[in-house]
């Protein structure tokens, strides 16, 4: 069974986030916006009473180091209200900068907003990704029939989890989830995070994968 995790907007939170992923072997892909990083950390939104703080842009390099990148567009708008220009921009641009930051290739894109046409999903394709994420989440194992369209199996916070966790590991299939690290609120969440993380690293059926290693498998075994 294969295990991916794919985490959006590169945040002050992922920090945490990646430590525990480094214990534990648990490989992700980070969806990062690099149109929206300052040379300082920079304060992004309210998340209720929480301040959702975004990393700074020397920060990236190291933060990320040996995970996989994927492209969440320069700025994080709502794709299907631009004018190509604008589209082609936030997509090319996005996949430029983050590849001349991290000094290797970014293959993969995830739809801000999960917003998106066959419009949109060719200007992705026709700027030399390989796949991208969005749509609703599937509440199953995921389906590899259309790269430009893959939907996770569940957020990490889906009530749900486990029981498709489960689901897929009984089907030898591939569970797929997602989420952004600053929902996780209290030390209590981040403790029953963490712990998921063991129990997953610790099961040995389990094989944790990014999204872009998956697809060069699949692709090159057809």
């Amino acid at each position: 069974m294969k295990v991916i995790q794919c985490w959006d907007d590169g945040l002050l939170d992922d920090i945490r986030l990646v430590e525990i992923f480094r214990h534990y072997g648990a490989k992700a892909t980070f969806c990062l916006n690099p149109g929206l990083y300052k040379q300082e950390r920079s304060l992004g939104w309210m998340h209720g009473d929480k301040e959702v703080w975004r990393l700074s842009l020397n920060e990236l390099g190291h933060v990320y180091k040996g995970f996989d990148i994927a492209s969440h567009s320069m700025t994080h708008p709502c794709l299907t209200d631009l004018p190509i220009d604008r589209l082609w921009w936030e997509i090319n641009e996005s996949k430029t900068m983050l590849e001349s930051i991290f000094n290797r290739a970014v293959s993969g894109f995830c739809y801000p907003f999960n917003a998106y046409n066959n419009i949109i999903k060719e200007e992705v394709r026709s700027a030399g990704y390989v796949w991208a994420r969005g749509g609703a989440d599937t509440g199953n194992i995921i389906s590899l029939d259309d790269l430009f369209d893959l939907r996770p199996s569940c957020h990490f916070l889906s009530e749900n989890f486990l029981k498709i966790f489960h689901q897929a590991r009984d089907q030898n299939g591939i569970f797929f989830f997602w989420g952004h690290s600053y929902e996780l609120m209290t030390e209590n969440m981040w403790n029953k995070f963490r712990k998921t993380i063991e129990m997953m690293a610790t099961d040995p059926e389990i094989e944790w994968c990014n999204i872009s290693e998956l697809i060069h498998h699949v692709q090159s075994s057809e």
